[in-house]
C-alpha cells in the first residue's frame, strides 16, 4: 500500500550497531552507508550509453566520429566532454547520496515501513499478514561489497512491494527470517528468527539451460536476422543495413543474456516457510514464496522444444507482474526455466499438493493428458467440431478440465500449455462471444487472474457449456474461499 505523507516521519532513526544486529526492532533504521557507492555505477553507465550511442548516430548519418587523432580537436573534445560527464556525475551521485539520507525503514508489529523521496515523499506500509514473496538479491556490485536487497512483496498489484535496498547480507536473510516467521504467525524465543531448514528439489544443469536458448525463438530469429542483413550488406556493397540492425541485435542478444544469467544455477528447495528459488550468475536471487501465494500456473512447452521433451512452468503472484525493474525481473514469475516433463509436473505438486481427483484416477493422467492429449481423454471438455471455423488448427486441443480443488485448461498445438488455477484464487470469471462466435453457437470461457504471465482462456467452448461453467465456478471458487486457510499458515482458524 503506498500512501503520501505530508511531513517527515519519526526522527529518530535507528543505527546499525554490528552486523548480526537485530533490524526488528520497532525503530527507523538506514540503509548500509555503502548503498550511494553500489548505486551510482550506474549513473556513469547512463553516460558512456548516451556518448556511444551519439557516435553510433553519427555513423549511421557517415558523418564519422570526430578527427580525435587532431591534438586540437582531440583536446577540445575530451575537455567538453569530461567536464560534462563530471557535472553528469556529481548531479547523479549528490542525488543518490541525499535520497539515501531521507530513505528509512522500520519493522513494525504488523507491518513493514519505508519512508523515502526527496522532493516527493513516500511512506509504504506492507502488512505481513498480506505477504507474498520475500526475496533476497544480490546484484554483482552489491556482492562485491557484501550487501543485498530486500524485496517484501504484498498483495495489492503494481507497486505494492517494498524493498530495502542495501543492507548486509547477514541482515537481509536475518531480517528475511524474522519476517517469514511474523508472516506465518510463529513465535521465537531469542533476539534472532530461526532459519527454516530446506530440502532441495530439483536443480537445472547448465547445459539444458544453455540448449533451451539455443532453441528458443528469440535465438533463431538473432541468428536469422544477423546473416540476412550480413548477406544484404555485402550484396549493396554497403554497412548501412549493418549499423541499422544493430540496436536490435543488442536487444535480442541482451534478452537472451537476461534469460541466462536470471536461470543460471536454478535450485528448487521446499522448506516450511514454503517454496525456495535460488538463482542467478551476476544477479543472485533467492525468492521464498509461502505456502497458498500462488494465484496461477502455467506448464508451456514451444515447437522446438517438442523432441527433448522440454517444459517451463510460470506462474502468477500477487505482487508480481513480471516487470523488469530494480526490484523484480522476469525470473520472478518463474518456477522452472526448463525441464523434463516429470519435473515439470513435480514443481506443480509442489504449489498445489491436492489437484481435488479422486480414485480410480491418476491426477498423473490427468496433468499429461493436458499437457500432450487432445480430444475428451480424462474429462476434458473440449471444443466442437464446428468450432474448426475459427480455429482450423487448435481446436482440438482447446479444453478445460474441473477438479476438486482446480480449473486446469488446455490449448496450443504448435506450442501446448496447460493452465492451472486453484479455484480459492480466482479473481474474476467471464464469457466472450464475437459476431462469428455467435453465428456457430460458440463462446470462449475467461478466468481472470492477478497480473502475470498466466492469463486462462478456454476458446470456443460450446455456448451452453461455457454459460454453465461460468455459473458453477462461480459456486466453487466462493466456496473454496471460504474453506481455505488462515493468511498465516501455521495458525490455525
Amino acid at each position: 500500500m503506498t500512501e503520501p505523507v505530508s511531513g517527515p516521519a519519526s526522527d529518530h532513526i535507528g543505527t546499525v550497531r554490528a552486523e548480526h544486529s537485530r533490524l526488528a526492532d520497532g525503530e527507523w533504521h538506514r540503509m548500509h552507508p555503502l548503498t550511494p557507492v553500489v548505486r551510482s555505477w550506474r549513473v556513469l553507465i547512463v553516460v558512456l550509453v548516451f556518448i556511444f550511442q551519439g557516435w553510433g548516430d553519427n555513423l549511421a548519418r557517415g558523418e564519422g566520429v570526430p578527427e580525435l587523432h587532431r591534438p586540437d580537436v582531440a583536446g577540445r573534445v575530451l575537455a567538453g566532454g569530461g567536464a560534462i560527464v563530471l557535472l553528469v556525475l556529481l548531479i547523479g551521485v549528490g542525488f543518490i547520496v541525499a535520497s539515501w539520507r531521507t530513505t528509512r525503514f522500520r519493522v513494525a508489529d504488523e507491518a513493514l515501513e519505508l519512508h523515502t523521496g526527496i522532493l516527493f515523499r513516500q511512506h509504504r506500509r506492507a502488512r505481513l499478514d498480506r505477504v507474498q514473496t520475500v526475496d533476497v538479491v544480490q546484484p554483482f556490485i552489491a556482492r562485491l561489497a557484501g550487501l543485498a536487497r530486500l524485496t517484501l512483496e504484498v498483495a495489492g498489484g503494481s507497486g505494492s512491494s517494498v524493498s530495502l535496498s542495501y543492507l548486509r547480507e547477514e541482515q537481509a536473510l536475518a531480517l528475511r527470517n524474522h519476517l517469514l516467521a511474523e508472516a506465518a504467525g510463529v513465535h521465537y524465543e531469542g533476539t534472532e528468527a530461526p532459519e527454516a531448514p530446506e530440502h532441495q528439489a530439483l536443480e537445472v544443469s547448465v547445459g539444458r539451460l544453455i540448449g533451451s536458448l539455443i532453441l528458443s525463438g528469440p535465438a533463431i530469429a538473432l541468428v536469422v536476422g544477423v546473416f540476412g542483413f550480413v548477406a544484404v550488406a555485402v550484396i549493396v556493397g554497403d554497412v548501412g543495413p549493418i549499423v541499422g540492425v544493430f540496436p536490435t541485435v543488442v536487444g535480442v542478444a541482451g534478452m537472451l543474456w537476461g534469460r541466462f544469467n536470471g536461470g543460471f544455477g536454478f535450485r528448487v528447495a521446499t522448506s516450511p516457510d514454503g517454496l525456495r528459488l535460488r538463482h542467478g550468475l551476476l544477479e543472485q536471487r533467492t525468492q521464498t514464496v509461502p505456502p497458498g501465494r500462488v494465484q496461477a500456473v502455467r506448464i508451456s512447452q514451444g515447437l522446438l522444444w517438442r523432441q527433448a521433451d522440454w517444459w517451463q512452468v510460470r506462474v502468477n503472484i500477487a505482487g508480481y507482474s513480471g516487470g523488469r525493474d530494480e526490484s523484480n525481473s522476469e525470473s520472478g514469475n518463474t518456477l522452472l526455466p526448463v525441464g523434463s516433463r516429470y519435473e515439470a509436473i513435480s514443481v506443480l505438486a509442489l504449489v498445489l499438493p491436492d489437484l481435488g481427483v479422486r480414485e480410480p484416477e491418476n491426477p498423473w493422467n490427468v496433468i499429461d493428458a493436458g499437457l500432450m492429449a487432445s480430444g475428451p481423454d480424462n474429462g476434458y471438455l473440449v471444443a466442437p467440431r464446428r468450432s474448426r471455423w475459427v480455429d482450423p488448427i487448435g481446436w482440438r486441443r482447446s479444453g478445460v478440465r474441473v477438479t476438486e480443488q482446480a480449473l486446469l485448461i488446455r490449448r496450443g498445438v504448435l506450442g501446448r500449455s496447460l493452465d492451472v488455477v486453484p479455484h480459492a484464487r480466482t479473481q474474476s470469471l467471464g464469457v466472450t462471444q464475437g459476431p462469428l462466435q455467435r453465428r456457430l453457437d460458440i463462446a470462449s470461457f475467461a478466468l481472470h487472474s492477478t497480473a502475470g504471465p498466466v492469463n486462462p482462456v478456454a476458446a470456443h467452448l460450446d455456448a451452453a457449456t461455457a454459460a454453465r461453467l461460468l455459473a458453477e465456478q462461480s459456486v466453487r471458487a466462493e466456496g473454496a474461499r471460504n474453506t481455505s486457510g488462515p493468511e498465516r499458515w501455521m495458525t490455525e482458524d
